[in-house]
């Protein structure tokens, strides 16, 4: 059922390529655990966002991409729900995907200014794939992305080849240890690991399409 006076206001993004034979039913299985939160009873149902300028929910049949920039009141419970989804999509991704989940806190008020009380706002990242080197793909290209974003403001982006070559050895022996280890039967399960995180100070704003 809908989640009244929820803490939270909970934004999902993100742009999953998806097997050419994956069928909207196997998808609706898929994100069954989003549209149950939601208080649904179908995928479809639960499709629109809590903002209409938000796209939402969609299957892009023809392109095989899953779009989500969808917004659900919840809790920290949906944390959970978050690890069932991601795992259930490993099985459908064709390539690696990120998937940015942000919590706005619901009785933040950014302009209040009598209160000295910090936001409870939250970020993550989390990825999908349908193995683990797909997953370290996306995980490497989102840190050389942010680095050299760094970087650049004190350096040539031509100077930065080294470092680049550094954090492609990291994940080279990353997957290493990975073979290694045997560990290659299945794909990571659940989210893959968060990517940053924001607590208080300035809210992240929403994506908005």
């Amino acid at each position: 059922m809908p989640r009244y006076n929820a803490p939270f206001e909970i934004h999902v993004h993100g742009q999953i390529t998806l097997r050419p034979e994956v069928a909207f039913e196997q998808l609706q299985d898929a994100l069954k655990p989003l549209w149950k939160y939601a208080g649904a009873r179908s995928l479809a149902d639960a499709a629109e966002s809590s903002y209409e300028d938000e796209p939402g929910i969609k299957f892009e049949a023809g392109d095989h991409l899953l779009q989500i920039c969808w917004t659900v009141a919840g809790d920290d419970d949906f944390r959970q729900v978050l690890d069932e989804v991601c795992m259930n999509l490993n099985d459908l991704a064709a390539t690696g995907a990120a998937v940015e989940v942000t919590f706005y806190d619901a009785e933040f008020d950014d302009e209040d200014e009598e209160t000295e009380a910090e936001s409870r706002d939250d970020f993550m990242m989390l990825f999908v794939g349908p193995d683990p080197a797909s997953i370290m793909q996306v995980q490497r290209d989102l840190l050389v992305q942010d680095v050299v974003n760094m970087m650049e403001r004190h350096f040539d982006g031509a100077e930065l080849g080294g470092v680049v070559a550094e954090i492609d050895k990291l994940f080279g022996q990353r997957f290493d240890d990975l073979v290694n280890s045997m560990q290659l039967g299945k794909p990571p399960r659940g989210s893959g690991g968060g990517h940053g995180g924001a607590h208080g100070g300035g809210r992240k704003p929403r994506h908005l399409h």
